[in-house]
């Protein structure tokens, strides 16, 4: 819990009033300035919040918050628990928990009698909005134009333009802060291959992110063919399937993966996604790391038990009702080559991994179910690169507090938020390491520690302790140790 005092959340927070532009001068700078209002980012800014001594701005160049708006789709859950909001696992005595946002909207009874520990994406999205609406420290329509180093100040200078609702530059301004947090996000990827099917125009080809914007569309489409074994992809499907006519459905799914996967769910196998293995992942060998990393795909990239039942459900109903319905789904498939060869028609050029096998495949559109990529930060702070430390394959250096390693003639720090995959493991874009992962940040920028953090965390032991006289004994006594007690007890 904070050992600052937090609003009194017996009653709804108060909402914030609107913010003129944020802007801090090196006299009186910025202890934290936030770029980018995501999940995580939010979670930061709302436990800092509860720190009076810290002084932060959090700048978004959107309008309002908003989390994976294309993916809404009615059903769709939130794959960590609800206790994995952007406070509780640091603060459950927040007012920013989601327990605190059903109160507000008179929903915790209801709540409570639903017995649901994972909520829908819509109700996660409002509970984000309803912290952005009431924190003072969020200032969106901001778009951050450029980041330096000020040697003469030893602060970091932002420069940014402050936007209207239609996306027209107001004025420009420009803050100083000791310290950055990059909550940029991800950014959708396209696969090589599938680029020419984007980039041509008047084909229906879409990424997953815009799937509810291009709904009614694909809906009335004759063939739509998905990509991608994911979550994103199985929720797109479904929703597909759902929604198009027994016996008519003209579905294809397409995966890379042997097989359509379940996430690992296990209650041990989810202590990867905990502040032990964190800290286990980063401290050991960069080459170690980036091979675990390419084995644990299915820890992040497979499909929810739940949603896979209920594709089968739907599948098996209609082949009861009306024979076996219109779908192919196969799995280890790529996609070589892919263009268009009509007004309305596309074709894939395919390789069946296994049998080594080739063929054509012709549809009408084409759903990209194919992820999100990390979001390049040099971009963002281009003129900081000479200072930033990379490792073998020059990506940035991260050490265990979140921070880019930077040459020592800067003094501020840098924090990146979901994109230390590389160097902090599978946890690094999960929800539900939100919370601590802010915690940790906020600590390291005040004298004393002001959340209180477990020491530890998962029944799984990561790894042995060093060996040598006085070293810990794993797994209970050994024989010859037992041998000993048991005559000493007698």
């Amino acid at each position: 819990m904070s050992t600052a005092q937090p609003p009194t959340h017996n009653t709804t927070p108060a909402p914030a009033p609107t913010p003129a532009p944020a802007a801090a001068c090196p006299e009186h700078p910025l202890d934290l300035a936030g770029i980018g209002i995501g999940p995580f980012n939010l979670s930061l800014a709302a436990l800092a919040h509860g720190v009076p001594s810290l002084r932060t701005a959090f700048y978004e160049q959107r309008p309002a918050f908003q989390w994976h708006s294309g993916l809404l789709v009615d059903g769709a859950r939130v794959q960590v628990p609800f206790l994995g909001d952007l406070v509780t696992l640091a603060d459950p005595a927040s007012p920013w928990t989601f327990l605190n946002y059903l109160k507000a909207h008179e929903r915790l009874f209801p709540f409570y009698l639903s017995e649901r520990f994972h909520i829908e994406r819509a109700e996660y999205e409002d509970y984000c909005r309803w912290v952005s609406h009431h924190l003072p420290s969020l200032h969106f329509g901001h778009q951050i134009d450029a980041v330096r180093w000020n040697h003469d100040h030893l602060l970091f200078e932002i420069d940014f333009t402050e936007l209207d609702a239609r996306g027209q530059a107001l004025h420009m301004g420009r803050s100083y802060t000791r310290s950055l947090a990059l909550g940029v996000g991800t950014e959708p990827h396209v696969p090589a291959p599938l680029c020419p099917l984007v980039d041509a125009p008047g084909v229906p080809v879409i990424h997953s992110a815009d799937y509810l914007q291009h709904r009614e569309q694909l809906l009335a489409t004759g063939h739509v063919t998905v990509v991608g074994s994911g979550q994103s992809g199985a929720e797109v499907f479904l929703d597909l399937l759902r929604n198009r006519p027994p016996g008519a459905e003209g579905l294809h799914w397409l995966t890379r993966t042997p097989a359509f996967a379940p996430m690992e769910y296990s209650k041990l196998g989810l202590e990867h996604f905990t502040p032990d293995y964190t800290r286990y992942f980063h401290a050991l060998p960069e080459c170690v790391r980036d091979q675990l990393l390419r084995r644990q795909w299915q820890l992040y990239k497979g499909i929810a038990h739940d949603t896979m039942t209920e594709i089968h459900d739907e599948l098996y109903r209609r082949a009861r009702q009306g024979g076996w319905p219109d779908t192919v789904l196969t799995p280890d498939v790529t996609v070589r080559t892919a263009g268009r060869i009509a007004d309305a028609r596309l074709e894939l050029h395919l390789e069946h991994r296994q049998q080594g096998t080739r063929s054509r495949h012709t549809t009408e559109a084409v759903v990209l179910a194919t992820g999100y990529r990390e979001r390049r930060i040099e971009t963002l702070i281009a003129a900081l690169d000479p200072y930033i430390r990379r490792d073998s394959r020059e990506r940035p250096r991260i050490d265990e507090h979140h921070r880019i390693v930077l040459d020592p003639i800067v003094k501020g720090s840098i924090y990146v938020q979901n994109a230390e995959r590389h160097s902090h493991g599978v946890g690094a874009p999960d929800l539900g390491l939100a919370a601590w992962r802010s915690a940790v940040i906020l600590n390291s920028l005040t004298t004393e520690p002001v959340y209180a953090l477990p020491r530890r965390t998962a029944f799984t032991t990561f790894g042995l302790p060093p060996t040598g006289p006085g070293a810990p004994v794993i797994g209970g006594h050994l024989p010859e140790q037992r041998d000993r007690l048991a005559h000493t007890s007698t």
